[in-house]
């Protein structure tokens, strides 16, 4: 359920179109592990509808993540930074970097930014991207020591264990398989499952819209957007993004790369059946 401060963010959108945006991010969220490709495009429906709402390019940005869309996603994640000021991305910005050949971009990113004003989650997932980065450039003894030099409040035991684990893979790929077995053998059955969890795939990241609640929220706002409805991604004002035109059209018909092979006939739309 999409949270009531999220919600707010769409409400500057008329009723019709945080409809049509909401029901592409219900999409985008619902396609993200079994068929990113599909909820990439999803989110870029969602993206030409509703580009300057921070939670839009947040959507786009992951989408383009998952689907190693490195350069894209980097460009949506530092819109979002402008639009909110939010650092809670920093690790997969990072990451981009990483994917993107640019280790050392990896390691900058992460030395520029202040951490006291960074969330502990994303310090540890951020710290964890960046000992990634050191092995890229064959600097495994300080991949370790960047892991060791973190401390992690005793009440984080999950925190404690994403450490663990990503300490464990660094010390498989130097073949010290006895002591990344060792560090492993203190974990519950449960812990080593979640560790094995990809970055960045958390709940928050599954978008959901609530369109019986935005129902009559968005009828507060309707007239405040109704004569900007067909630029809200043309972003060349703001400074923020010149890639994306905005549009009234309808919902456009979106189809499953898999499904495209087997039958064109066979199509995906955003989800109809929240629909009042």
């Amino acid at each position: 359920m999409l949270d009531r401060s999220v919600r707010a963010r769409l409400r500057g959108l008329s009723k019709d179109n945080a409809e049509f945006v909401g029901l592409h991010l219900i999409a985008a969220g619902q396609f993200i592990d079994s068929d990113p490709e599909l909820a990439y495009k999803h989110a870029q429906e969602a993206l030409k509808r509703g580009g300057r709402v921070d939670i839009v390019r947040e959507a786009a940005g992951l989408a383009a993540y998952y689907t190693e869309r490195y350069d894209e996603a980097l460009r949506e994640f530092r819109t979002v930074r402008r639009l909110n000021g939010s650092n809670q991305h920093l690790a997969i910005m990072a990451d981009c970097e990483r994917g993107l050949g640019r280790p050392e971009r990896a390691i900058t990113l992460a030395q520029s930014e202040d951490m006291t004003t960074v969330p502990v989650d994303t310090q540890v997932e951020l710290a964890i991207v960046v000992a990634g980065a050191r092995v890229d450039l064959g600097e495994n003894d300080a991949a370790l020591a960047h892991l060791d030099s973190l401390n992690i409040p005793q009440s984080r035991r999950d925190l404690s264990v994403r450490l663990i684990g990503a300490k464990a893979a660094i010390l498989e790929v130097l073949n010290r398989h006895d002591e990344a077995e060792e560090l492993l053998s203190h974990l519950s059955p449960a812990e080593l499952e979640s560790i094995e969890e990809p970055l960045g795939e958390d709940d928050d990241d599954v978008v959901v819209f609530d369109l019986d609640e935005e129902e009559g929220e968005a009828e507060d706002t309707e007239e405040n957007d109704s004569d900007g409805e067909s630029v809200e991604t043309s972003d060349s004002a703001d400074g923020l993004d010149e890639d994306n035109e905005g549009s009234d059209d309808e919902p456009v018909v979106l189809e499953s790369e898999e499904d495209d092979k087997s039958n064109e006939n066979d199509e995906v739309t955003a989800p109809e059946e929240d629909k009042k």
